[in-house]
């Protein structure tokens, strides 16, 4: 898009591909041989192959590494690998330079939500499985980096997270950890978790508050910090003074006040307290085929909020399934279902039932802001 900055990859280009031959369906290593390697050779990407053998495995690996061997980092397989290099990289000392190494997905997962994101920034048309993959790969042949959000997630537990893709509760989180054992379905899965989902629909309560991407009607302008790019890729974060931050110490969040105080006064707070479902989404896509955020761009400062308050149909939670598979289920005007551009939320659970995802990966339910 206009107005963005990009670099471009050397040539030749050394990568470190970050693999998990257990994702998806469990095709991702056949698939990277088959259709990736022989495009990143004829672009002169020389690979070194990295196949995880347990969880955690791609966190310790970018955490402790020399990086300076390779100009980028490529993980073929689903979003929750990519979470893992992502907080891998925010563990280390030299984080500030660490999270400046250009990152690339390729699809090898069911998920795959980031991919055919990027897919949808570049312009291509909808596509999944084979096709989007040689897709990701060309972008990836082409060589052109950018910038990306990331969003810092605080729990009550003292847990700090670096989530780049969304953060989730109620029934997208339920589909997402009860479809886990569909895992050789592939993409199918989601499509049989959410029928599941809906059978047993579920309420959960809790308070969500939040600070409007833009001032509302009717309340006070809420004060702006000045949106400076920095390099890690936190908008609005404002560096302190020289010599008050050590070297390794993370980005503060600025927005936010500690999880055991009320929320600012400048803030909205959702006056309703009983939900079918949570979702702040920093990205388009959801899923490969859940166009959730259509105006969601890569690094637009921004956390798209949605959420679908008690005493909706199943009847209108498929149909804006459906509609989300387009992209058009706001132009549905449901009721229930509730989006605002914010720059910060929290999330308070009244009691600790239900899951909570953040990139996909389960999370314990606990009060969150991000």
């Amino acid at each position: 898009p206009p107005g963005d900055s990009y670099g471009v990859l050397p040539r030749p280009c050394r990568a470190l591909v970050l693999l998990n031959p257990q994702s998806g369906s469990g095709r991702a290593l056949s698939d990277f041989e088959a259709v990736v390697q022989p495009m990143l050779a004829e672009a002169e990407i020389a690979t070194t192959i990295f196949v995880t053998e347990r969880p955690h495995h791609a966190h310790e690996k970018v955490r402790d590494e020399d990086l300076s061997q390779w100009d980028t980092l490529v993980i073929m397989s689903g979003d929750g690998l990519l979470f893992e290099v992502v907080n891998g990289l925010m563990e280390r000392p030299d984080w500030k330079e660490a999270m400046k190494k250009p990152l690339c997905i390729l699809p090898g997962g069911s998920g795959n939500a980031l991919a055919a994101s990027i897919n949808y920034y570049a312009g291509y048309d909808h596509v999944a499985k084979k096709k989007l993959l040689t897709n990701c790969t060309f972008i990836l042949c082409k060589g052109l980096h950018t910038q990306m959000d990331l969003v810092s997630l605080s729990t009550a537990s003292g847990k700090r997270l670096f989530s780049f893709l969304g953060f989730g509760w109620g029934f997208i989180s339920d589909v997402d950890i009860d479809s886990e054992k569909y895992r050789w379905l592939g993409s199918a899965r989601f499509t049989l978790g959410t029928l599941q989902c809906l059978a047993k629909l579920r309420v959960y309560q809790g308070r969500l508050s939040y600070l409007p991407a833009s001032p509302e009607q009717g309340s006070s302008p809420a004060p702006r910090d000045p949106a400076v790019p920095v390099p890690n890729g936190q908008p609005g974060h404002v560096p302190l003074p020289a010599g008050k931050e050590a070297p390794s110490s993370l980005p503060t969040d600025s927005l936010l006040v500690p999880l055991g105080q009320p929320v600012p006064a400048h803030w909205t707070v959702v006056p309703e307290e009983e939900f079918v479902l949570v979702y702040a989404i920093y990205q388009s896509h959801l899923g490969t085929n859940l166009l959730m955020a259509p105006a969601a761009r890569l690094h637009d400062g921004c956390i798209h909020l949605f959420y679908m308050k008690a005493g909706i149909s199943r009847l209108a939670l498929l149909k804006l399934f459906l509609a989300m598979s387009r992209g058009t289920h706001l132009d549905l005007n449901c009721p229930h279902l509730c989006y605002v551009p914010v720059r910060a939320f929290r999330l308070e659970p009244r009691v600790s039932a239900g899951i909570m995802t953040v990139d996909g990966e389960a999370l314990a339910c606990e009060p969150v802001q991000g």
